[in-house]
């Protein structure tokens, strides 16, 4: 098949990001041509499996976010704020790019706004994939994007969601929609893998050697190689935060959390909200900055467990299934689509431990009381647990299974 696969932004970093990439990849290991359309300027930095890149030039350099950010060569502005205008004409500049790459067998295109947009504007039949930060960050409350998404995904062969909770929040936000699919995001069981730790921390320490100097706010801070050395050089207890720092996400209540707790935290990520964390912080927490999956890979196995105290709707809970690929137990905030991952974990743990992975939303103390129970125990058993919330990630969400999900008629 050839497969036009477009996407509004980068591909390294934030989820979607990495989904797109991740498709990119596993499509083209399946014997696939893929074309990706989307406006990473370096490339040749992330594994799409030989997949062709374009990147559509936009009118004034506009480009339309739900969470603001810093992108090379562009200029954000959410997408609420964007005026018909400066949609239409991104959207007809995008769809022009994808017409002079037909005829394809398929168009994928991401988020309901400005994907589905997008797909309805190009000359061929698209599918689209709703993520859930565009539905909640920019779309909820605002009659003219809903009615938009409703009209773009009335033209959709199919809508796939990435959990129950998305489902529900997409028809809560533009009314029900026909041929809406679940299919969960993927994770790389190959490359999330548990790993010994002295050979986890040579290799992240190797790789933070490989990081460009002050790159900006959307990559590893400065002499990452030398923090992680002295940080990891005792065996403290070690608690894991993947994520944007933003007030949503909830690290706060993880620091509350720590209080009293015999841990460390290791906090990776970028956003407006670090400067408050970083005031807030427990006494050794380590904050790396934004962080790729080539790091994360390392990190993963140094971890004793990993939190995500999001007190937010989260359209899937990929942090959580990375760390339980790589043998790490998560430790997950009870909503949306955090608790559906929760709960495909929870059914390979033992009972006696199955209530470990999910905690009240917002919940500082049964956060806590999670965290001291599984850190108390023998590091063997903590192991197991580990790979048994492996064993739940390679049934359940494997990007070679979910990339043929994705392809089925």
């Amino acid at each position: 098949m050839r497969i036009l696969l477009w996407h509004g932004y980068l591909l390294g970093g934030t989820g979607s990001n990495v989904y797109t990439r991740s498709l990119a990849r596993e499509w083209s290991r399946m014997g696939h041509e893929v074309v990706v359309v989307c406006q990473e300027r370096h490339p040749e930095l992330y594994d799409v499996g030989g997949a062709r890149v374009v990147v559509p030039e936009l009118p004034s350099d506009l480009l339309p976010v739900f969470v603001l950010d810093e992108y090379e060569g562009l200029s954000a502005k959410l997408l609420q704020d964007c005026t018909e205008a400066e949609l239409d004409a991104y959207v007809a500049a995008n769809a022009a790019a994808l017409d002079q790459l037909l005829p394809a067998d398929l168009l994928f295109t991401n988020h309901v706004l400005l994907g589905g947009a997008v797909g309805a504007a190009a000359r061929a039949p698209f599918r689209v994939k709703a993520h859930g930060s565009e539905l909640e960050y920019s779309m909820r409350g605002n009659d003219r994007l809903s009615r938009w998404g409703a009209e773009a995904l009335a033209d959709a062969e199919a809508v796939y969601v990435g959990s129950d909770h998305i489902r529900r929040v997409l028809e809560d936000v533009v009314g029900h929609i026909d041929r809406v699919h679940e299919v969960p995001p993927g994770v790389d069981v190959d490359e999330f893998a548990p790993a010994s730790r002295d050979a986890a921390l040579a290799a992240l320490i190797d790789e933070a050697r490989h990081d460009q100097p002050d790159a900006g706010e959307r990559h590893p801070d400065p002499g990452n190689a030398g923090r992680f050395a002295r940080f990891f050089a005792d065996e403290r207890p070690t608690v894991l935060y993947v994520g944007k720092l933003i007030e949503n996400k909830g690290v706060q209540v993880l620091f509350e959390a720590l209080r009293g707790l015999d841990a460390r935290a290791v906090i990776v990520g970028f956003g407006d909200y670090r400067e408050a964390l970083e005031a807030q912080a427990p006494h050794g927490t380590l904050f790396t900055g934004a962080l790729e999956h080539r790091h994360l890979v390392h990190l993963l196995p140094l971890a004793d467990a990993s939190v995500v105290p999001s007190i937010f709707p989260e359209a899937f809970g990929m942090v959580a299934a990375e760390a339980a690929s790589a043998g790490v137990v998560p430790v997950v905030a009870d909503h949306s689509g955090l608790a559906e991952v929760a709960a495909g974990i929870a059914r390979e743990l033992p009972p006696e431990h199955a209530g470990l992975v999910a905690f009240p939303t917002g919940d500082a103390a049964a956060l806590h009381e999670r965290l001291s129970s599984l850190l108390a125990l023998p590091a063997e058993e903590r192991r197991a647990l580990g790979l048994a919330a492996r064993r739940a990630v390679e049934r359940n969400w494997s990007w070679s299974r979910i990339a043929e999900r994705l392809l089925e008629p």
